[in-house]
């Protein structure tokens, strides 16, 4: 048995839209494909302009341009999230400052953001953007980081990558901030094997990420740049994949829910078992289902992950957080509580296990995993 953590899940028209690529011999730059594929997640998250990317990262890097970071300038981060939130702040020439999570979603702690920007307000020096990440496909608790950076007038990225189709009091993740950010790499709900797209209210800024994503082409008869460009857009081929991913996303949404209650169903009587809380101010995708080992279990994340992985079963650690990362050692960092020296996402670092997820994974394969993992922390506690 070999169990994969979360991997791409085709829904069977994906080949008809890529074999239409290939018949009109419209495989890139950009075509029809992309501009459906661009529709499609617009009309789905109700947010009127969209541009498909080759990368998340490449959308939130354009996200930075659009609100305009030079070097110098601040930017604050989500610290509980993968390094691609983070780097494209760093492309500009940005400086990071990392927030904490709160207990009670893994996502950005509103207290943290709050101790972080006053001090920068009394330092005169406010960031230039929040990215704020929506983590394992939970949104973050928007109304109280909105609210805090609209009082201090701070534009907010959101990095949905791991949350499309979640939903946060009625709207849908990445259409409530500035800019929202999607990715559709290879693990990820649905995917175009690699790409991702900015979405945002503002038309004048999305076509400026046309441009730029373009190559920063000049409306002239040969080629001229009068700014630095980017080769960011997503191809026809892969924008078929994504044309077919989203007529089956509602269904993959669905089938990640099951496995997360599952789960969830199956840990209630193991005290060394907690899984990451949700919260109900929204719906999650539940793009994976995760869990902390609690103080009742004598082994360590790593310990388990090893032994399942013997089982041919994937999992992996939760993220490791930025302000950890020997690359991001000198930046600030606000803990959720009093003391800096104590940090939330450190403390579900240490405890966390993301669990297979992977939409293709039978009742029969989950109730396995569980029963492994029963067996596992059962024996050890003997």
């Amino acid at each position: 048995m070999k169990l994969l953590l979360s991997s791409p899940h085709m829904g069977g028209n994906e080949q008809k839209y890529v074999k239409d690529a290939f018949e009109t011999n419209w495989l890139a730059p950009l075509g029809p494909n992309v501009d459906a594929f661009e529709d499609a997640v617009a009309k789905y998250n109700e947010i009127p302009y969209s541009v498909a990317l080759s990368s998340g990262t490449a959308a939130i890097h354009m996200a930075l341009k659009c609100i305009g970071i030079k070097p110098g300038d601040t930017v604050f981060c989500s610290t509980l999230t993968f390094a691609a939130s983070c780097n494209p702040a760093v492309y500009e020439g940005a400086e990071l400052v990392f927030i904490d999570s709160e207990p009670d979603t893994w996502n950005m702690s509103p207290r943290a953001l709050r101790k972080a920007l006053l001090d920068a307000a009394k330092m005169n020096k406010l960031p230039k953007a929040v990215i704020v990440v929506h983590l394992y496909g939970q949104c973050a608790d928007m109304a109280q980081i909105l609210g805090i950076c609209e009082y201090f007038g701070v534009p907010v990225i959101e990095d949905a990558a791991e949350a499309l189709g979640a939903t946060y009091r009625g709207s849908y993740a990445g259409t409530l901030g500035d800019y929202g950010i999607y990715s559709f790499n290879g693990n990820k709900i649905i995917t175009t094997t690699g790409g991702g797209m900015i979405v945002s209210e503002n038309g004048d800024m999305m076509d400026k990420v046309r441009f730029w994503s373009t190559q920063s082409k000049d409306d002239a008869p040969y080629y001229q740049h009068s700014e630095i460009g980017y080769n960011y857009r997503m191809s026809n081929v892969c924008a078929g994949i994504g044309r077919g991913q989203m007529e089956v996303l509602d269904e993959r949404i669905k089938k990640k829910t099951e496995i997360f209650k599952r789960y969830k169903d199956h840990f209630k009587s193991l005290p060394e078992i907690e899984m990451m809380p949700i919260k109900n101010y929204g719906v999650p995708n539940y793009w994976l289902s995760c869990i902390t080992l609690t103080d009742e279990c004598i082994m360590s994340p790593q310990e388990l992950i090893d032994i399942l992985a013997k089982h041919g079963i994937e999992s992996r650690r939760i993220w490791k957080p930025m302000h950890l990362q020997p690359v991001f050692k000198d930046c600030k960092f606000y803990s959720h509580f009093n003391h800096e020296t104590e940090s939330v996402a450190e403390d579900i670092f240490n405890r966390g296990i993301c669990l297979p997820s992977d939409t293709k994974m039978t009742k029969l394969e989950q109730h396995i995993v569980c029963e492994i993992i029963r067996d596992i922390i059962e024996s050890e506690e003997k």
